[in-house]
């Protein structure tokens, strides 16, 4: 477990009373990081990220210097660090300009409550796997609701728990 003293000396090294940036602890007890929150934290002033060890941080510290405990998924690992990777690269990925066009981080999996749909590339037909005929058709009305289906069939299948909040994910492809 990290001492108080010396974790709380540290993060007021790294901020100050002013210090707008959320105070994030990765910890398997935090409420699970969603894509929202990957959102606002991408949108905001950047965040400080404390990791623990092993048995984590000295709870002093967490109700001290007000962290947010962060879980990245059901599991443990032996540190922080992994997680604070994960963090990092999701908002990193929303920065203007990583991804090229604006577009291309909209039409993603839980943006739109759902999985994404599948993605297809050339040959057109692959050891007797052939792209969905209404993907070539041009028919941009029927690619979106094709898009739909399949992104609701396969958020059904994988991860129904996420349906209760669907949006709408249709529109142009970012591939």
């Amino acid at each position: 477990v990290l001492r108080c003293d010396v974790l709380a000396a540290a993060i007021d090294a790294a901020t100050g009373a002013d210090d707008p940036r959320p105070r994030l602890l990765m910890s398997p007890r935090g409420r699970p990081l969603s894509q929202a929150r990957v959102r606002d934290l991408a949108a905001g002033p950047g965040a400080l990220i404390v990791c623990g060890r092993f048995e984590g941080v000295d709870e002093r510290v967490i109700a001290g210097r007000g962290l947010e405990e962060v879980s990245i998924g059901d599991y443990v690992l032996s540190g922080g660090e992994i997680a604070a990777l994960v963090v990092l690269d999701a908002c990193v990925r929303l920065l203007p300009g990583v991804m090229g066009k604006a577009q291309s981080g909209v039409e993603e999996s839980f943006e739109g409550g759902l999985l994404e749909y599948p993605h297809y590339t050339r040959p057109r037909d692959w050891e007797g796997r052939p792209i969905p005929d209404v993907l070539s058709g041009g028919n941009h009305g029927a690619i979106a609701r094709w898009r739909r289906s399949e992104a609701e069939r396969i958020t059904a299948e994988r991860r129904p728990d996420l349906q209760a909040g669907s949006r709408s994910i249709t529109g142009p492809s970012h591939s």
